[in-house]
Formats: structure tokens, C-alpha cells, sequence
């Protein structure tokens, strides 16, 4: 870290990988055919990918290498051990479990822990494929995000915090033993990428535990989480980032985790608890569905390179480098006008839309409409999190979400550029209505047109 004004990559290029040049009229016909649905356009026809930091990291030198080193035995790899004792080290739970990724790690934890009577799950903000794992089961997913969290020109420093009384009245109303889980996703990604607080983290555990409800984090980016806490809450000032992860984690009796955010791999993921029945009962099911124990579906070359990127992702040269370059394209877009989530997240940019397209009403998907409009103009792939990812959504988002140590500060510069020029004609954007849609995380694949309003 420096105290200069330009915020330079903390590492060199060795490798390039192409970017296909296409011209409107051939973007055009791709969202036609894509049935104007962002996840079915081919990546060659994408010239910058914002769709998800899910996966889509460039890996380091030391991770390519350890590639090499990867055991692929079917039991007893020693990957599993390095990743091991990497995690618990980090994390200090005591059972680990890999997974070929988040949503696998979902499927297992909820199968493990939801039946008929004991089937409501609290959150912050439930992720779309959390809910969907948690409803697919005849589970309750229920979020309790503070208000402050729907306020987009707020600046409140952790808008991703839970909303206390509101976990306490909820679970005097319905009954401890109806809840088999509490959760809280650090950082809040359906609420604009913000951060919880370490009180607040403190203050959740407090109730759970007073209720004998386990609490577990969705540790996507769990390092994202706590730069925000070095940076937001003054006692955690001079504390290392490391310390910070072991005080989180010393709260909570379990995490599930997509490792293709913050363990900086394109594959895999895990569950982690502490409750010896409880891993008795994933272990069993990871048997069935997703491999052995100490390969969870994943290659041992996969285990290494995951071990090595949560040692990396620790470094603090790197996450203010990721924070901050986050803030760059945020603040650029403020400069110029464009309504968007405060303060600024860690991975991402959420453009308000609700503000931005006051003229396209929600069941129009005005943040869809926008993600369209983006790529038509400039070939930039976005996503919505809005009323078509969660159906009656409080707000209204499309997501710039920044790959990890892939994109340089030219590249973000275009995207500013390609924004200036939609803004000019923001008003003359046509909202959507749907014409197929799958009955889960129809996002993914639904088709839509536009509405001639």
C-alpha cells in the first residue's frame, strides 16, 4: 500500500487471453437470440464479462504450480490435508468438507439440517441459490437485513448487518425449534455487496447461542468482509486481516463457502463445522452425491490451488488494491450521475435502477433492460438483481461485479465510457416482460421480450 494517488495491480501479467471485437449490429442479432437473457450469450461474444466474480479469478503463478503437486488419489490425498490444515488454520473450525462448489455446499448443509417441522432458515440477505436450495427443500428462507440496507444513498459503513430485534422477535414468535440455522453472508451480495459489522457478528452469535440455534456464515468473501471491518471499525485498525478471519470465525459453528470467490479458484468449495453429529450427517451425504470426504468432487490439483488461494487472499496489498480499484469505477459513475449502491462494495457496483429507470416499472425489470442496453452498446455482460432473479424484489439492481486480478484500469475505463453514453439516452430504454421461465433460478434461463409499454 501507498499513499499515491493511482492504485496499481499488486502483481505482473505472465499470461493474455484474447477479447473478441464485435460490432452493434452482430451484438443485435447475440441478444436476439439469447431471448435478451445475459447468461445465454456465448463468453467469446462478451468483450468484458461483469458478470460474476463467481469463478473467473486469473489464478497466480504459485497456484498454477501447485497444480502439479496435486494428489489425485481417491481417499486419504494428501491436497485434502494441505487444504486442511490451510482452512483451520484460517478458520479454526474443526471439520472441513470439500465441494466442487458453493451451491453443492448448500445442497449438503440444508439437506443435512432441514426436515418437515425444522425448516426455517435466517439470514441477512439469502443469496439467489441459497434460497433456492433452502425452498427446493420446503424450507423457509427468511431475510433480516436491517432498512438501512434499501437505502441506496446511505452511507451507513455495514449495511449487511442483521436487524436484532427483528432476529429476536422472529424467533419469539415462531420458536427456536422451529429454526435449524441461522446464516449471515459476509459480504451481503443480494444487498449490494455490503459488509457486517464484527459487533454485529458478536451481537447475532450472542442471540443464537442463547437459543441454541447454529450460526454459520456464507463465507463467500469472508477477506472482502473483514478489509471493511479493518477499515470501518476503529479497534480493528492495526489488527492483520488474519486475526480479524480467526475472531469472525470464532463466532460462528459453521460456514459454507463458494471457493471460486475469495480462494481465488475457477472450482470448488466447502463446508465447514464444528458439530460432530452434524459431520457425521454431511459426510454422509457428500459420500452419496459429491465424492469421497477428502476430495468432495473436486481433482487434488483443484484442493491445492484452492489451499493456496486462501493463504493469498489475506494479503492486504491485495485487498486494497481490490477495494479501492471497486471504488474507481463506483466513483466514476457518481461523478457522471448514475444512482448506485453506498457506500461502494468490495466486488462489485450496483447501479440503483429504480433510480437510474424511474420509468420502467419493477415487473418490467428495469435492471435487466439496463444489462441489455449495456451490452448492445459496448458488448459488457452484467447481471440483475432485481424482481427477475427474486421475484417482488425491494430493489432493483444490476451488478458490475468486478473477476478478480483479471481486468486492468483501461478495461474499467471503457465500461465508464460505455455508461456516459447510455446515460444519454437512458430514457428512451424499454422495459421487459417474460415469455418462459423455469420454476427455479429462472434467471439463469428465462426468456424474455421487450414490453411495448
Amino acid at each position: 500500500m501507498n499513499n499515491f494517488k493511482t492504485i496499481i495491480e499488486p502483481f505482473k501479467i505472465k499470461m493474455i487471453e484474447p477479447l473478441t471485437m464485435t460490432t452493434e449490429e452482430e451484438r443485435r442479432n447475440i441478444l436476439k437470440k439469447a431471448h435478451n437473457n445475459l447468461f445465454l450469450i456465448k463468453a467469446k461474444d462478451v468483450l468484458i464479462d461483469l458478470l460474476t466474480d463467481s469463478g473467473t479469478t486469473a489464478m497466480s503463478s504459485k497456484q498454477w504450480s501447485s497444480l502439479l503437486e496435486g494428489d489425485e488419489s481417491y481417499a486419504g490425498c494428501e491436497s485434502y490435508y494441505k487444504f486442511e490444515k490451510i482452512a483451520k488454520d484460517i478458520m479454526g473450525l474443526k471439520h472441513f468438507f470439500p465441494t466442487h462448489q458453493g451451491r453443492a455446499a448448500e445442497r449438503i448443509l440444508f439437506s443435512a439440517i432441514i426436515s418437515k417441522n425444522k425448516n426455517i432458515i435466517l439470514n441477512n440477505n439469502h443469496f439467489d441459490t441459497t434460497r433456492a436450495n433452502v425452498e427446493q427443500l420446503n424450507g423457509q428462507a427468511i431475510d433480516l437485513v436491517i432498512d438501512e440496507s434499501k437505502d441506496s444513498n446511505l452511507m451507513h459503513p455495514f449495511k449487511g448487518n442483521i436487524d436484532l430485534n427483528k432476529l429476536e422477535n422472529f424467533i419469539k414468535r415462531k420458536g427456536a425449534l422451529n429454526i435449524p440455522l441461522c446464516m449471515i453472508t459476509i459480504t451481503n451480495n443480494s444487498g449490494g455487496g455490503q459488509p457486517v459489522s464484527m459487533e454485529n457478528i458478536k451481537d447475532v452469535s450472542k442471540i443464537c447461542k442463547k437459543n441454541n440455534i447454529p450460526l454459520f456464515f456464507d463465507a463467500a468473501r469472508f477477506a472482502e468482509n473483514a478489509w471493511f471491518i479493518k477499515e470501518r471499525e476503529k479497534e480493528y485498525k492495526n489488527i492483520t486481516i488474519k486475526k480479524i478471519v480467526n475472531e469472525m470465525f470464532s463466532y460462528v459453528d459453521g460456514c459454507t463457502m463458494s471457493g471460486k470467490k475469495d480462494a481465488l479458484v475457477n472450482i470448488g468449495g466447502f463446508i465447514g463445522v464444528n458439530d460432530n453429529a452434524l459431520a457425521e450427517k454431511i459426510k454422509n451425504i457428500e459420500i452419496l452425491t459429491e465424492g469421497y470426504p477428502t476430495y468432495g468432487g473436486l481433482a487434488g490439483r483443484d484442493l491445492e490451488a484452492m489451499a493456496q488461494g486462501l493463504i493469498e487472499i489475506l494479503s492486504e496489498d491485495y485487498l486494497y488494491y481490490r477495494v479501492n480499484s471497486t471504488r474507481y469505477l463506483g466513483n466514476a459513475l457518481k461523478n457522471i450521475d448514475i444512482p448506485i449502491m453506498n457506500p461502494i462494495g468490495g466486488h462489485a457496483v450496483y447501479i440503483d435502477c429504480k433510480k437510474f429507470l424511474p420509468h420502467i416499472p419493477s415487473h418490467k425489470f428495469p435492471a435487466q433492460a439496463l444489462a441489455c442496453e449495456l451490452y448492445l452498446a459496448g458488448g459488457i455482460r452484467t447481471v440483475e438483481i432485481g424482481s427477475l432473479m427474486f421475484e417482488n424484489s425491494e430493489m432493483e439492481l444490476l451488478r458490475l461485479t468486478i473477476p478478480r486480478r483479471v481486468y486492468t484500469q483501461s478495461h474499467i475505463d471503457y465500461v465508464i465510457e460505455v455508461l456516459t453514453k447510455v446515460n444519454s439516452y437512458k430514457n428512451n430504454i424499454r422495459g421487459l416482460e417474460i415469455i418462459y421461465a423455469p420454476p427455479f433460478l429462472r434467471h439463469f434461463s428465462a426468456h424474455l421480450k421487450h414490453s411495448n409499454q
